[in-house]
């Protein structure tokens, strides 16, 4: 059997060396310490300013945004691993912020490609769900564990609220502007049982009329996203007793029972990868879709795209009567089963009935076990629209109908259990699991090498214009590392169906519970080996609040009308408010 060639994701190289050039234009604008003082001749012939007359003795600059204070050596900045570019202007901060968030970003984006890409070869138990949930979270993890690692122990206690910002703001965002962000793109038509109308959205924005609806599993994942708020209420149960004393035991404490919950986490979903096997199955469905469309295509019924870019009604009809073979102007089950053993998968293990299931119960609206003409129609040209809306590629419509096919094809064999899979389903797999390893070093090389400049960035921004780093790296971090996924999770809810909806919930409470476990581990662990002190009773108060929450109203119900974004959305700002004025108006830390 011909082997189908596989696309390598994005050309590592341009992705490695753009961030790079910006460094190097960084370097260019920002400076380090110097190695040796100046003569004092040389130091009044550099170029100054003091934004009135000619020259200054408080400050020189190199480029035309950076400017080094001099003559005070607190206010001189340290060089990252004694090279890189650093300065202490808010200018510079803010650009070198935005640098090395961009190569957390790429890391990020190259961990998330590398274990899907091991998804294929070892399959969905292991894969999904040890390894993709740690991945997800590491470069979350490595952010925090520099925070509190570098310099002395008083500098270590400063930096450290970085690390706590990032796991606060990573945690919060998820569960509200996110979430908040997928119902609304992912809303469609509620009925009258209270549940989504699959790919029906003709009541615009109504409040109670529109929403999404998730399968009972979503909920469950809620339920453990809030029992993972755990080790957040054994560490500050000191404070809430007055019992400061016993804060380190209660540090160690909630690190053993983070470290019990992850593994208890990862072992959960290694045993039941329910979430894994409901990708399968509608990386499935996807497949018969595809194949459905393409036979149109193959079988030379014409165009299924008029000039006008419209699903062309004439075709879809030609179709539907080739299909009908009793000639009684409607569709049986026996009759589409026939349609989907014809479309001849070859290696694919496909459940013909659940096949015939699927598409019946998408099509046959009217519930009568039979698709009229009417309703083949309207459900093709469904399909056809999300065909061309997942295909991000310009051609023309036989292009984008067979790029589309074989999208839906690789995602189905990078699903499917290895176990079930024939021994050659897998194409290359020597040159994927090179390319899955490629990526995951890379990944965790970029994260690991620029997490602490990118700390010690956002430190200095912090310094340079007087804002608390609690608040920009509650900001700014998290769409550093979560945006890939975020992205990924907004295109998947607007798909507008039941499944894609659980699918894209269950995995935001997924990184949520991550978040709350190993990320928190990394946090104590910090605190616990390098006898830092626990003072962040006000970011605590904010996750719990969220998890909280959010955790009882997504596991109570399975309907979310329109109207439940705005709880979501609401709980961000006032997270900030909330941390805000208990460390500044009540002086909690």
């Amino acid at each position: 059997m011909a082997r189908k060639p596989v696309t390598f994701p994005l050309p590592l190289l341009i992705a490695f060396i753009f961030p790079s050039l910006l460094l190097l234009i960084a370097g260019r604008c920002a400076d380090g310490r110097p190695i040796s003082p100046l003569a004092e001749e040389e130091a009044f012939d550099l170029p100054i300013s003091d934004g009135f007359s000619g020259r200054t003795d408080a400050a020189y600059e190199y480029g035309p945004f950076l400017v080094l204070p001099r003559g005070s050596a607190t206010e001189s900045c340290e060089p990252t691993y004694g090279f890189l570019p650093c300065t202490t202007t808010v200018v510079g901060n803010l650009f070198l912020v935005l640098v090395y968030g961009f190569l957390m970003f790429k890391a990020a984006t190259y961990l998330s490609s590398g274990s899907e890409l091991l998804l294929q070869i070892l399959g969905p138990g292991i894969v999904g769900g040890l390894f993709l949930p740690i991945l997800g979270a590491l470069p979350d993890a490595m952010l925090i564990l520099v925070s509190g690692l570098s310099g002395s122990k008083e500098t270590a206690q400063s930096q450290v609220l970085i690390g706590m910002g990032l796991l606060a703001g990573s945690t919060v965002m998820l569960l509200t502007l996110l979430w908040g962000s997928c119902v609304v793109v992912g809303k469609c038509d509620l009925s009258d049982s209270s549940t989504s109308v699959d790919l029906q959205d003709t009541r615009g924005f109504s409040l109670f009329a529109s929403g999404i609806s998730t399968d009972v599993q979503t909920s469950y994942a809620a339920r453990i996203m809030a029992i993972s708020v755990v080790p957040f209420i054994i560490v500050q149960l000191p404070r809430i007793f007055k019992f400061p004393s016993g804060q380190r035991l209660a540090v160690l404490v909630a690190l053993i029972v983070a470290i019990a919950l992850l593994l208890s986490y990862c072992l959960y979903q290694v045993l039941q990868p329910w979430i894994q096997r409901r990708r399968l199955e509608f990386a499935k469905h996807r497949l018969v879709m595809s194949g459905i469309l393409k036979h149109v295509h193959t079988q030379s019924l014409g165009h299924l795209m008029d000039d006008n870019g419209k699903p062309n009604s004439h075709v879809i009809k030609k179709l539907f009567h080739k299909v009908d073979l009793d000639k009684n102007q409607s569709i049986s089950r026996s009759e589409l089963r026939a349609l989907i053993i014809g479309l001849k998968m070859g290696e694919i293990d496909l459940d013909k009935d659940g096949a015939v299931d699927k598409v019946m119960n998408e099509f046959d609206t009217s519930r009568d076990d039979n698709i009229q003409e009417e309703e083949f129609i309207e459900g093709i040209s469904k399909w056809i629209d999300e065909a061309y809306r997942s295909v991000a590629f310009s051609g023309s419509y036989s292009q984008k109908l067979h790029h589309f096919h074989v999208k839906a094809r690789n995602e189905h064999n990078m699903l499917h259990d290895q176990s079930e899979e024939a021994a050659d389903g897998t194409e290359s797999p020597a040159w994927i699991c090179f390319k899955a390893i490629l990526l995951l070093v890379l990944g965790t090389f970029i994260a690991a090498v620029f997490a602490d400049p990118l700390v010690d960035a956002v430190d200095n921004f912090s310094s340079a214009t007087k804002i608390p780093s609690f608040f920009i790296s509650f900001i700014a971090m998290p769409l550093a590392t979560n945006s890939s996924e975020a992205v990924s999770a907004i295109i998947f809810a607007s798909r507008k169906k039941q499944r894609t909806a659980s699918l894209t919930f269950s995995e935001i409470y997924g990184g949520a519970t991550m978040n709350n476990v190993l990320c928190l581990a990394v946090f104590l662990s910090l605190v616990y080996v390098r006898h830092l002190t626990w003072d962040f009773s006000a970011e605590v108060l904010v996750i719990l609040v969220v998890c909280i929450v959010m955790g009882i109203f997504t596991s109570l119900r399975t309907t979310f009308p329109l109207w439940t974004c705005f709880v979501a959305f609401l709980l961000y700002p006032l997270s900030l408010v909330l941390v805000y004025v208990l460390d500044f108006v009540f002086g909690w830390s």
